[in-house]
């Protein structure tokens, strides 16, 4: 078995015998239909054997499920209003536009953080839409009870191109040298620790740019390294199916399936998703640690430190670009802000006085702390 993947490991023919492969309807016995590789469903059981079978188009099948008319359309519709208002005051105020995951920065507007921004505007409104049966039936079969939603607006205006062809969160917000440091086994278990989700909130008619999936990708192992590769991407482009959404249609699919959001070739559709990030319960630490006080302390010590100035930083630096507020602290220049543990290494590789790495660190926390929204948006 494969303890460390590298690039040697990705090779097109593996990835082609997985993914080119039909989906069985028999597989799916409680969907309404399969398009294009993908199973429908239309009616929600709330059984074991429903969960179970949700779990395993997401594992073993095709990595990818739509469930139509989810969400109630008008509740869709008073959440539109509601993101829509904070676009514009966003836009107004100059926040955000900075930085984005995998598109151009600028080209779409986002609302980061879109979670306590609405539960805070328009607290009626978001239950409503977050007492949804189809939301919560799906995060538990795939990660169990206890789990952390997150929601991102992004609004794919005519003219927004297709973004590039990705895998997801964790190691999908990696470069491929960042990815390969991970052993073999952590590939394999960061898709269990996150469910991805899309809900329509207009109708989004293929020349709207859906986002395009290449079923059953999430299976092949060495996919956070292959994504980066142009013979995959090329093959992905090829290769892809894209599925029509209405209005109130939600979209589940294992963060390692390849994907990515197509093109918006319509003259006036501003194409809206609430883009959902569910994470399991697991992903945290045992203890609450002041990191930053901890790097403040040891800074002196490690510029004239002889021994693995690296292994220090490593165990007491925050070491991870997320939980972090997305509206101040951006993915300038790649696919995560700068950590807690980079900026402490830079320091000391370029010699900051201590006075200036003290003023970084806390900048750095400051931006990743949730904003005020209370006070700026009741």
């Amino acid at each position: 078995m494969t303890t460390w993947f590298t690039a040697d490991d990705c090779r097109l023919e593996d990835f082609r015998a997985l993914v080119e492969q039909r989906t069985d309807a028999a597989d799916h016995p409680h969907a309404a239909d399969v398009v294009q590789n993908v199973p429908i469903y239309r009616d929600v059981r709330h059984t074991p054997e429903f969960q179970a079978e949700v779990a395993r188009a997401l594992l073993d099948g095709p990595g990818v499920v739509v469930f139509e008319a989810a969400f109630d359309a008008a509740v869709v519709d008073r959440a539109t209003g509601v993101f829509a208002g904070l676009i514009a005051e966003e836009k107004a105020a100059g926040v955000g536009g900075g930085g984005d995951h995998f598109a151009k920065p600028g080209a779409n507007d986002r609302v980061w953080g879109a979670l306590d921004k609405f539960a805070v505007r328009d607290p009626e409104a978001f239950a409503a839409y977050y007492a949804n049966d189809v939301l919560a039936l799906i995060s538990n079969a795939w990660l169990g009870t206890g789990y952390q939603v997150t929601s991102q607006i992004n609004v794919v205006n005519p003219g927004g191109q297709a973004q590039v062809a990705h895998r997801d969160y964790h190691l999908g917000f990696m470069s491929q040298e960042q990815a390969a440091r991970y052993p073999a086994h952590v590939h394999r278990l960061s898709p269990a620790l996150t469910l991805q989700g899309a809900v329509a909130h207009v109708d989004m008619p293929v020349e709207t740019g859906p986002t395009l999936y290449l079923p059953y990708s999430q299976r092949y192992p060495a996919g956070y390294l292959a994504f980066h590769r142009p013979e995959f991407t090329a093959y992905f482009a090829e290769n892809h199916v894209q599925l029509p959404l209405r209005k109130g249609d939600a979209v589940f699919f294992n963060p390692a399936l390849f994907h990515g959001a197509g093109t918006n070739r319509s003259a006036g559709v501003r194409r809206m998703a609430n883009l959902l990030q569910v994470s399991s319960a697991f992903g945290r630490a045992m203890e609450t640690v002041d990191r930053t006080a901890m790097c403040l302390a040891l800074y002196p010590v490690l510029m004239s430190f002889e021994g693995s100035v690296d292994n220090v930083v490593a165990a007491a630096a925050e070491g991870y670009a997320f939980p972090t507020n997305l509206d101040r602290d951006q993915p300038i220049g790649g696919l995560a802000p700068q950590t807690q543990a980079e900026l402490m290494r830079q320091a000391l590789a370029e010699k900051w006085a201590e006075a200036d790495f003290a003023a970084a660190i806390r900048a750095h926390r400051e931006r990743r702390l949730p904003s005020d929204i209370t006070a700026r948006l009741a």
